[in-house]
């Protein structure tokens, strides 16, 4: 999947295929306690 979201984004410049790209080659995080409580204040 890594590999055609990067060919399809070369070939056609699709900034959504990059973003794709970009969210699999990042490497798995657990969810953080600080990040939670950022979108807690956004949402309050």
């Amino acid at each position: 999947m890594r590999d055609f979201s990067w060919k399809y984004f070369s070939i056609t410049g699709d900034v959504d295929a990059y973003l794709l790209y970009k969210e699999i080659a990042a490497p798995a995080e657990e969810d953080d306690p600080e990040e939670e409580a950022e979108e807690d204040d956004v949402i309050q």
